[in-house]
């Protein structure tokens, strides 16, 4: 692993020559690389799009947002990077230490209201000394880097150097919001805090996906499908000694090829670990005896994610305390999905799971007290052992739309073009005293990625397994 500071850290490594003739020999000697800026088709035009609803909202502030650099992982390593969400929204480019500016104007991008400039860090090639002294522009460190010119063309915006944005702003005379992601270029220019309304704007338009954003979810899930398929068929492999962490490589490898990798932090929990709703150590044992969730999406290279989950029995067969469980989230999953519809309100498939959730619980005599009791707003008891929600939206973010307010996610009606999960669960920690002996250590949640259409809703993960026969049945199939 290199540093990636331009000069060696460590004082055993030797500093590279600074003469003129190792100068003039490394400028040298080199073609030209492949250097085209890769953009999905239509990514471009969709983010004129969500450029043009943004303006629409303000049309009279300059907009400021920022992808973001990548975060220090340990000493001078860094984790890989991934642009903030809003900036993805609005640009389609996934480059780091950018930012992209929307001045009121003439609108010569087409953005109704407002001039798009998008600033990114501009690369250094040979002949330049920071072709190889400097780790974020030098491509020399980061491979073929497409220049200013080239990003202008793929992403049809005009395209300058971040080293002219603080001058530029510090010229701006209106009002200037910004959202996304930190940047030192904007501390300069003296915009330091992100401004809660812009956010929260953002987060409502995010909240109706157009045709394109729904067609980029649908290659998420297909793909986090046959990532499921792949991990039930690993089971042997996990049986004999992997565990865990077998199952989970096996997802986030699948999700590495032909996508940018997984939404989120693939949860994998065997057995008791599946109670555990934040499982992401995923390094436990996985026996004969477990029920084993898999909480996982793959991430497209738009950055669009699915967000699924399946619980399967490691045998094939379900015990007869599992499959109780198991039951009864499916009859929640059940009303769940009955109550989804448009013009319904986002609270209602939440409530609708949770009210079977406490009816059956209660009538396994788990929760104290009378169901009146259970039900009311001071008892909700069935929370011990459903403490999560039943869903929330998806999209850039596996919980999008994050910044929205409370009234709009949970009392807005539902409207086609929303995407969603359905997630009802039950937990039953090991530890948990309350519990039967039995139930102990079971863990169950079913999680399905919805697109609310005109007449109702489609399931965009449907083509996996539900039903107890259909899942034990799958689980054969993939492992004898």
């Amino acid at each position: 692993m290199t540093t990636l500071s331009p000069a060696p850290r460590d004082p055993r490594m030797p500093r590279l020559p600074t003469s003129d003739a190792f100068r003039e020999f490394m400028a040298s000697g080199w073609g030209e690389p492949d250097r085209t800026a890769r953009v999905t088709p239509g990514a471009a035009e969709a983010a004129a799009d969500h450029r043009r609803m943004l303006s629409a909202r303000f049309p009279r502030e300059t907009l400021v947002v920022a992808s973001g650099r990548s975060a220090v992982r340990s000493n001078d390593t860094e984790f890989g990077f991934r642009p903030h969400s809003d900036f993805a929204w609005l640009t389609g480019c996934a480059a780091e230490a950018a930012v992209l500016v929307m001045r009121p104007g003439s609108a010569s991008d087409g953005a109704s209201g407002h001039d798009a400039v998008l600033y990114l860090t501009e690369p250094a090639y040979a002949g330049d000394e920071a072709f190889y002294t400097d780790a974020l522009r030098g491509e020399l460190w980061v491979g073929a880097a497409p220049g200013l010119d080239d990003w202008a063309s793929a992403l049809q915006i005009d395209v300058r150097s971040l080293a002219m944005l603080p001058d530029d702003l510090l010229a701006i005379h209106t009002a200037v919001l910004s959202a996304g992601a930190s940047e030192p270029a904007l501390s300069e220019a003296g915009i330091d805090e992100p401004s809660p309304l812009l956010e929260q704007a953002l987060s409502d338009l995010k909240l109706v996906k157009d045709e394109w954003e729904i067609a980029q979810l649908r290659a998420a899930v297909d793909a986090t499908v046959a990532g499921f398929s792949a991990v039930v068929a690993e089971l042997p492999a996990a049986l004999a000694g992997g565990g865990e962490r077998w199952l989970q490589a096996t997802f986030d490898r699948h999700s590495r090829q032909g996508a940018n990798g997984v939404g989120y932090t693939t949860v994998m929990g065997s057995g008791p670990n599946a109670a555990t709703l934040h499982w992401s150590r995923s390094d436990g044992p996985v026996s004969e005896d477990h029920l084993v969730l898999l909480d996982a999406g793959v991430e497209v290279d738009t950055l669009y994610t699915a967000d699924v989950t399946r619980v399967f029995p490691a045998s094939g067969t379900f015990s007869p305390a599992q499959r109780r469980v198991y039951e009864l989230v499916l009859e929640a999953r059940a009303a769940a999905l009955s109550v989804l519809r448009p013009g319904g309100l986002f609270s209602d498939f939440q409530q609708a799971a949770h009210d079977v959730i406490a009816r059956g619980l209660h009538s396994w005599g788990i929760l104290p007290g009378t169901l009146e009791e259970a039900l009311s707003p001071e008892g909700q008891y069935h929370r011990r052992y459903a403490i999560c929600g039943n869903g929330h939206h998806l999209g850039l973010d596996v919980h999008d739309c994050a910044k929205t307010s409370e009234e709009l996610y949970l009392r807005a009606p539902l409207v086609p073009g929303m995407v969603l999960t359905v997630e009802p669960g039950i937990y039953f920690h090991a530890n948990d005293l309350t519990l039967p002996e039995e139930l102990r250590g079971i863990g169950v949640r079913i999680e399905d990625d919805l697109l609310i259409t005109e007449s109702g809703y489609e399931n965009l993960s449907g083509a996996l397994p539900v039903e107890v026969a259909d899942v034990e049945a799958w689980v054969r199939a993939l492992t004898r």
